[in-house]
């Protein structure tokens, strides 16, 4: 457990040891700005909530997680401290978890900045609370899922720019597969069944469930076994790499 502690708060110093962290948050909280303000005109539609904000936050996630995903172990392989790593007396399950948790930590620190937002559609009306909090569980979990992608994408090349594009594809696919004019399209070659089954396994489909203020047991724990199965896989792939 020692290890596993050192792992995490020696890779969460790391992200703000330079200035890329910095950069990081600013462009995704002008970007976050931008979406919910400007591009659907929030002030026009005299509604004050936090929707447009959560509508747009996973196309925006899509490209903005990858790109902390893509260093976790790419950066590691490149400069050879993965081998060094593997020396020290610490699990693969514990390596992968601590910088994994490191980073989802970090992308929750760039969600909580987001919290000027909420103070202002509480300052100009009367917004429903729980939804609110049901929509940054949603986006917490969201982006978790689509870093344990991208953790994986990381583990398997030690060129960065390829991690970032393999990952960004792989979420890219994940929220288009469960959009209406996807599975409308996918029904008109593909079975009922298959269609409604592919429905169900987007996480566009669980993501909106809770954004909509459901809390069900089975969209907490499609996230959940998403977050175990990707972040698991990384760890199989690493640990085949120790042993060659």
């Amino acid at each position: 457990m020692n290890s596993f502690w050192a792992v995490f708060k020696r890779e969460l110093k790391s992200y703000f040891a330079t200035p890329l962290a910095y950069v990081f948050l600013v462009i995704f909280l002008i970007a976050a700005g931008f979406l919910t303000f400007n591009r659907e005109k929030f002030f026009e539609l005299r509604q004050a909530d936090m929707r447009t904000f959560f509508v747009n936050l996973p196309w925006l996630m899509i490209f903005m997680v990858p790109a902390t995903a893509m260093r976790l172990w790419a950066e590691e392989r490149k400069v050879g401290s993965v081998e060094l790593l593997f020396t020290l007396p610490i699990t693969i399950t514990q390596a992968v978890l601590g910088k994994f948790l490191a980073a989802w930590v970090f992308l929750g620190i760039a969600l909580a900045l987001t919290f000027p937002m909420v103070l202002t559609v509480f300052y100009l009306g009367n917004p429903d609370g729980g939804l609110i909090a049901t929509g940054y569980l949603a986006s917490f979990l969201m982006a978790g899922s689509f870093l344990a992608v991208g953790c994986l994408f990381s583990a398997v090349t030690k060129n960065q720019v390829i991690a970032f594009v393999l990952s960004v594809v792989a979420c890219l696919v994940l929220v288009v597969a469960g959009l209406p004019s996807m599975l409308n399209y996918l029904s008109t070659f593909l079975p009922a069944g298959l269609v409604s089954a592919i429905g169900t396994m987007s996480l566009q489909e669980h993501f909106a469930s809770l954004q909509r203020g459901v809390v069900r047991f089975n969209d907490i724990a499609y996230f959940v076994l998403l977050i175990a199965g990707w972040v698991a896989a990384c760890t199989v792939v690493l640990d085949e790499r120790k042993a060659s």
